[in-house]
């Protein structure tokens, strides 16, 4: 993959820094959409919502690869339609611009999520599982897949569904940097919402693998669940945070951090991911957790 060009947008969100490394790590030049200008010619300040922007952007850097991870990813944003405008809206435009574009890249892989699953008994859940959202960030990503579908003639596009994961650098305002950043400072009581709660957590590293191995193999119109494929309640996540930190927290429930239309529980099933690419290695929740719980402050 030397010498080839990839462009990434959310380059300077969350699993972008991570995946952007690992790209270039691979012999990539890699290229980013951001919010705003850093002053590098390979970051480019353009909105998803600038089809102009994104054409201009798309012919000068030609890219190999496309990766699409720009997203409103906080379940709990407060203006619903902006999941719409960014998420499905902002999806179309950069599909339209990457199609329209002089280059045919090999693989334009798309990020989408496991909540598109909803609440759904049982488990494993896997990519043939019915899809029933229960939140406008769920509804966005998955009329972001049938919206998508429409380019498959055109783009050789391949549709993840991550679940859960965390790593150091991810915003408080998500569960486990928020529980982590509490014993980290040693703090006696945490307030958290919904305690019945049962997740599908991964390690960013592990994600960031798993996608530029789909990159690699490029397996075209195809919908990949990421996931540990294990479901850790919150009581064990804060049982290991205990033994981590060398003490317990008291938890309280706040009513303003409560969702009626909470997922109580996702489980997913990595099988067809691995027959794509291979068996991947993947770190233990209890590992991914020392490791944020020992970064440095500035990491």
């Amino acid at each position: 993959m030397a010498s080839r060009r990839a462009l990434v947008t959310g380059l300077s969100g969350f699993t972008g820094r991570y995946l952007g490394r690992a790209l270039a790590a691979a012999g990539f030049r890699v290229f980013g959409l951001a919010p705003h200008a850093s002053g590098s010619p390979e970051h480019f300040a353009v909105d998803l919502e600038d089809r102009a922007g994104l054409s201009r952007v798309v012919e000068e850097v030609q890219p190999d690869v496309v990766v699409h991870l720009a997203a409103i990813s906080f379940v709990g944003h407060a203006d619903a339609a902006d999941f719409y405008r960014v998420n499905l809206i902002g999806t179309r435009n950069l599909l339209d611009a990457v199609a329209a574009g002089g280059h045919a890249p090999a693989c334009v892989l798309l990020a989408s999520s496991a909540n598109v699953y909803g609440n759904v008994a049982g488990g494993p859940l896997t990519e043939t599982s019915a899809v029933r959202p229960a939140n406008d960030y769920a509804v966005s990503k998955l009329a972001m897949e049938y919206m998508a579908a429409l380019w498959t003639g055109r783009l050789p596009i391949v549709t993840v569904r991550p679940f859960n994961y965390t790593g150091v650098g991810q915003s408080g305002r998500f569960l486990l940097p928020k529980i982590v950043d509490h014993f980290r400072r040693g703090s006696r009581v945490i307030e958290l919402g919904n305690l019945d709660v049962a997740r599908d957590f991964s390690d960013v590293r592990s994600v960031v693998d798993a996608y530029l191995r789909l990159i690699r193999h490029a397996p075209a119109g195809q919908t990949f669940n990421v996931c540990s494929g294990q479901a850790v309640s919150l009581e064990q996540i804060l049982e290991m945070m205990a033994e981590i930190a060398g003490y317990r927290i008291e938890v309280h429930v706040n009513p303003d951090f409560v969702r009626a239309n909470e997922v109580k529980r996702l489980h997913g099933s990595r099988a067809r991911l691995e027959a794509a690419v291979g068996e991947l290695p993947w770190t233990p929740l209890r590992e991914t957790l020392r490791w944020m719980y020992e970064a440095p402050e500035s990491a």
